[in-house]
């Protein structure tokens, strides 16, 4: 039986990423590695299903192994029964790790991970020569399983729920950290909190693309910029909308009808097959047609799932071709410092045919 073939095995069951886990499995028996070893907590969990904040995956030669402490060992073998379990400190350094007759001289690592980690790798595997595999499992999560995209789906759903209810709070008199508390407010109370630190941008605020919400007060008639994002079920939404005044300067309506369409041109053109440089460009291209190029700074969007930044990103000259199963925000904007911001962000799914827009709160 091959190695790939035994790790499938190992990850079968009830495991609900057992295919994505014996594929990155292959890629390490692809690479000509005895092993890799996976500590990022958001990895771990896309490829065992298992949220813990100590542990480490050994994936390789047709084991798969998950290294945790005493406090957590006995909720991973009744929430994971499909991996073997074994103690953490096996991998503490103090002695070279031994898995029967196994050869571990060829080992993956994540590049995210600290030196001092490094050199605590290079303690339990002390023959071992060392390669990155960070893009192999971030490339295989970009594409979210069909159970991971009802959970996204899900977290969207209670997003524009809560953006719903906090525009109907919104007084005017508040400032914009008391705004960004009635969302946060909501999101601890409805779901498990902020996916990322709510964005809220008064007026002139907004030409600030990551603005920290202050004391600025909303008088009822500047617009508001709103990021916001809700986790619900382990993953993450993001969406952008903008409150806009019933008589909006010229420059603004303008702005905010060009930012819509850009966001609308991307959302008609994303498919699979389509780079993700291509996706950014349809937007940006427009943007600059009308002269507002060089107001648009930031990519047109990202993975979102587990975290709330992901692959792909659909960015300028990326060549990340774009499948089904990919999650991905659409946010062209425009922000014109000292003066405004416009920003318009959906949610969509990349689907067979196209793409499936998430995001239902109204633009």
């Amino acid at each position: 039986m091959s190695n790939n073939r035994k790790a499938k095995r190992a990850a079968s069951g009830v495991n609900p990423f057992a295919d994505r886990l014996a594929a990155f499995a292959a890629k390490v028996e692809g690479r000509g590695l005895d092993a890799a070893v996976v500590f990022g907590q958001s990895n771990i969990r896309c490829l065992t299903g298992v949220d813990c904040d100590n542990a480490y995956l050994l994936v390789g030669g047709g084991k798969v192994v998950f290294y945790t402490d005493f406090r957590y060992s006995p909720a991973v073998r009744r929430t994971a029964p499909w991996l073997k379990v074994d103690d953490i400190k096996k991998l503490n350094g103090k002695r070279p790790l031994r898995l029967g007759s196994m050869k571990l001289e060829k080992i993956g690592y994540e590049s995210s991970i600290t030196c001092a980690r490094l050199q605590t790798l290079k303690k339990v595997f002390p023959k071992a020569r060392f390669t990155d595999i960070l893009g192999d499992v971030t490339d295989l999560r970009a594409v979210k399983t069909q159970g991971e995209v009802a959970a996204i789906r899900a977290a969207v759903k209670l997003n524009d729920e809560i953006w719903a209810k906090a525009m109907a709070a919104f007084r005017p008199g508040m400032t914009e950290r008391d705004m960004a508390r009635v969302i946060k407010h909501m999101m601890i109370d409805l779901g498990e909190g902020e996916a990322f630190e709510t964005i809220v941008c008064v007026g002139r605020n907004a030409a600030e693309c990551h603005h920290v919400p202050d004391d600025t007060v909303w008088n009822g008639r500047e617009p508001v910029l709103v990021d916001m994002g809700v986790r619900l079920g382990g993953y993450c939404s993001d969406m952008t909308r903008n409150i806009v005044p019933e008589r909006p300067s010229p420059l603004y309506k303008k702005v905010y009808a060009l930012v819509l369409e850009a966001n609308r041109r991307a959302i008609a053109a994303a498919k699979p097959g389509m780079t993700a440089g291509d996706l950014d460009k349809v937007a940006r291209s427009f943007l600059e047609r009308n002269g507002f190029g060089k107001a648009f700074g930031h990519s047109l969007g990202h993975g979102v799932g587990v975290d709330i930044h992901e692959k792909p990103a659909a960015a300028k000259g990326s060549k990340t071709k774009l499948e089904p199963g990919m999650t991905v925000t659409i946010e062209p904007g425009v922000y014109l410092e000292g003066n405004l911001g416009v920003r318009i962000e959906d949610l969509v799914v990349i689907t067979e045919d196209g793409c499936e827009v998430l995001s239902a709160s109204g633009k």
